[in-house]
């Protein structure tokens, strides 16, 4: 994966931030994008170029606006002349429990731009490019089963912006296997808080019963498995939607009252 381009949609922090550190040790160029996380980005991009020995870039931009995003893979193409691997980490998600009936239009809209046509937005701009190159690799986030449409009460617009998204995933995967680019999408088990952008190692330290393995999960896990995704001999894995849980059965009954 020698002088591969990556770029991490949300990836200043959390489980993209691991991303980064783990597309990196592979010598990879990596570009992340942030919405508020200017200090952190910028930390990020220095201790990638400084540890690691890579090109790094982090451009502010609003994941879920298309004007945002055009702006950013212009400058991402400018620079570094095309995007190898893409990432959709950016993920909003509103932790106010209430029915759809009471979202307001910005909060609905809000939530379904930053999931779904957020991805629509980077992916018709860096797709082309994949194809006149011959080679890509694409990534999505989702959440576990959402490959089966299931009802999340309290989180209807999350849940229906993953579900599509899941649906755009397998499509693409499609569309697009000609040209050697695989689509696939990862679904993090309850990986939360600093967990996110800690290792594996750290939590084999930890105890964690309600999770089947007996450790919480970590960004690393996730970045573990999108990594593998993007080596050159993972080509015949696509159109998948792979959970990484440890077995635990995260929406459990979060679809049902």
């Amino acid at each position: 994966m020698d002088e591969k381009v990556a770029f991490i949609t949300g990836g200043a922090t959390g489980i993209g931030k691991r991303l980064a550190f783990s597309l990196a040790e592979k010598g990879m160029s990596i570009i992340i994008s942030y919405r508020k996380s200017n200090e952190a980005a910028l930390d990020l991009v220095d201790e990638l170029c400084k540890k690691h020995h890579v090109k790094a870039l982090a451009v502010q931009g609003d994941a879920g606006s298309e004007e945002d995003c055009r702006h950013i893979i212009s400058k991402v193409l400018a620079i570094f002349g095309h995007v190898d691997i893409f990432v959709h980490n950016a993920g909003p998600y509103m932790h106010d429990r209430k029915p759809m009936s009471e979202y307001s239009s910005d909060e609905w809209k809000y939530i379904i731009d930053g999931n779904l046509n957020g991805f629509f937005y980077f992916a018709k701009e860096i797709i082309p490019q994949m194809r006149r190159r011959g080679w890509g690799r694409v990534i999505t986030l989702g959440f576990e089963r959402c490959d089966t449409s299931p009802g999340w009460i309290y989180r209807s617009a999350f849940a229906a912006a993953k579900s599509g998204l899941t649906s755009l995933t397998r499509t693409l995967a499609a569309e697009e296997a000609a040209y050697n680019i695989t689509v696939n999408m990862v679904c993090p088990g309850d990986i939360i808080g600093e967990w996110k952008e800690q290792e594996i190692k750290v939590a084999k330290e930890e105890k964690d019963d309600t999770v089947p393995i007996g450790r919480p999960g970590t960004g690393e896990d996730i970045a573990r498995v999108i990594t593998f995704l993007c080596d050159e001999k993972s080509d015949f894995i696509t159109g998948s939607i792979i959970p990484v849980t440890g077995g635990k059965d995260v929406l459990g009954k979060r679809s049902s009252v």
